[in-house]
C-alpha cells in the first residue's frame, strides 16, 4: 500500500510537470523547438548515462533507501525550476542545469523500483500486483494531465512544476516506511556485478531485442511526447489545453490497459508485448494529417490501452526470468537500451521539424515505431518464450 500510495502521489505530480516543462520553456522570450529540445534532452541525457550506476548501487543496497534518496533529488530539481520561472528569471544553462538533476533523479529510482516489486508479492501474483500498481499510477497520470492545461493556464507553469516538486517529497516520506532489508554484501568491486549484469541480461534473445526494439520506439514517442505534438498543438490545435486533451486521453487508456493487464493470462507473454506496440504509431500519424483532436485523443487512448498491455506483461515477464539478485542491474541495462536514443530524438526534433516541417517529422516517427516493432518479431524467442502454466 505505501508504495501504491507513494507512486500515485509523485506520478500525479509529474502529470502536471510533462505538460508545464514544455510550454514553460516556449514561453520564454525568444524560444523555440531548438530551446525546447535542449532543456528536454538536458533531462533525458543523465537518465541514459547514470542509470547502470543506478541498478549496481540497488542491488548492493537497501532499494527502497535509494528510492528515497531519488525522489528527494527530484524535489529538489523541480523546486528549482518552479521557483525560476514563477520568479521569470529563468536562464536556459540554470534550466539544462535542473534538468540534469531531475534526469538523474530518475536514473536512480527506476532500477531500484523494479526490483521491489518481487520482494512485496509472491512470483504467482506479479502480474496482478503490476496490473494494480500501474492503474493507480495511471489514474494519477490521468487526473495529473487532464488538471494540467488547466492549471498553466490559468495560474502558470511554475505553480505547475511546484506541484510536483512536493508530490516527491510526499513520495520519499510514504517509501521510506516500507523499510525493506539492506542488500547482502558481495565483497565484489562495482564493476564486476555490472559485467555479471550485462551476462544475465545478453543472454536472453526475447530481452536484448525487445529492449533494441523500443530504443527506437521510445526515441520516436520521446520526440512527440516533448518536441512534436506541442508544435503540432501550438500550430494546429490550439494550444496547451488540445494537448493536455490528447494527452490525458493517452492516459486514460493506460487505466483501462493496467486493468486489463493484471487480468489476462497470455501464453506468449512476449509475442502479445511486442504486437501491442503496433497502435502507439497510430495518433503519430494523425497528428501529421491534421485530424482533428477528437480523433487524435481517441487514437492517444487506444495507444495508451496498448503500451501498458506491453508493460505489465514486459515488467511481469523480467521479474519472473531474471533472478532476483540481479533484476535491478538487469533492469538498468533495460532502461539504458530503451533510452539509448532517447536524448537524440529530442535533440534532433525541433531542427528537424524545422527543416522539413512538423507533419513529415511525426510521419517518420510513426514509420520507425512500426519498422522496429515487426523487427524484433523474426527474434524465435520474441514469438515462443512461453509464461508458466
Amino acid at each position: 500500500m505505501l508504495l501504491a500510495a507513494a507512486r500515485t502521489l509523485s506520478v500525479l505530480g509529474n502529470g502536471f510537470a510533462r505538460v508545464a516543462l514544455s510550454f514553460a520553456v516556449l514561453a520564454l522570450p525568444g524560444a523555440g523547438p531548438g530551446q525546447l529540445s535542449l532543456v528536454l534532452a538536458c533531462q533525458a541525457v543523465p537518465q541514459l548515462a547514470f542509470v547502470l550506476v543506478g541498478g549496481v548501487i540497488a542491488d548492493r543496497m537497501s532499494r527502497s533507501r535509494l528510492m528515497v534518496v531519488a525522489d528527494l533529488v527530484g524535489a529538489a530539481a523541480y523546486a528549482g525550476l518552479a521557483a525560476m520561472v514563477l520568479t521569470g528569471h529563468a536562464p536556459l544553462s540554470a534550466l539544462c542545469l535542473l534538468a540534469v538533476l531531475a534526469g538523474t533523479a530518475t536514473a536512480l529510482f527506476s532500477p531500484a523500483m523494479d526490483g521491489v516489486v518481487p520482494l512485496l508479492v509472491s512470483a504467482g501474483r506479479l502480474q496482478q500486483a503490476n496490473g494494480l500498481l500501474r492503474v493507480g499510477m495511471n489514474g494519477a497520470m490521468l487526473l495529473g494531465l487532464a488538471l494540467s492545461g488547466v492549471t498553466v493556464a490559468l495560474v502558470g507553469a511554475g505553480w505547475a512544476l511546484a506541484l510536483n516538486a512536493a508530490s516527491f517529497l510526499v513520495s520519499a516520506a510514504l517509501i521510506r516506511g516500507l523499510r525493506l532489508p539492506a542488500r547482502a554484501r558481495t565483497g565484489t568491486s562495482g564493476w564486476t556485478e555490472l559485467r555479471d549484469g550485462w551476462r544475465e541480461f545478453s543472454g536472453r534473445q526475447w530481452l536484448w531485442v525487445v529492449v533494441a526494439q523500443y530504443a527506437v520506439v521510445v526515441a520516436a514517442l520521446n520526440a512527440n511526447a516533448g518536441v512534436l505534438g506541442p508544435l503540432a498543438a501550438e500550430r494546429d490545435l490550439g494550444g496547451a489545453r488540445a494537448w493536455s486533451l490528447i494527452v490525458a486521453a493517452q492516459a486514460l487508456g493506460t487505466v483501462a490497459g493496467a486493468g486489463l493487464a493484471a487480468r489476462i493470462r497470455v501464453r506468449r507473454p512476449v509475442l502479445v508485448a511486442v504486437v501491442a506496440t503496433f497502435p502507439l504509431a497510430a495518433p503519430l500519424a494523425l497528428l501529421a494529417a491534421r485530424a482533428p483532436v477528437p480523433l487524435i485523443a481517441l487514437a492517444m487512448c487506444g495507444a495508451g490501452v496498448a503500451s501498458d498491455i506491453f508493460g505489465v506483461l514486459w515488467a511481469t515477464t523480467v521479474q519472473r526470468e531474471v533472478p532476483e539478485e540481479a533484476l535491478s542491474r538487469v533492469s538498468s541495462y533495460d532502461w539504458f537500451g530503451s533510452l539509448a536514443f532517447a536524448p537524440l530524438g529530442l535533440l534532433v526534433a525541433g531542427p528537424v521539424a524545422a527543416r522539413i516541417g512538423v507533419g513529415h517529422a511525426l510521419a517518420g516517427c510513426a514509420a520507425l515505431i512500426v519498422l522496429a516493432s515487426a523487427a524484433a518479431l523474426l527474434s524465435p524467442q520474441v514469438r515462443g518464450l512461453r509464461a508458466p502454466d
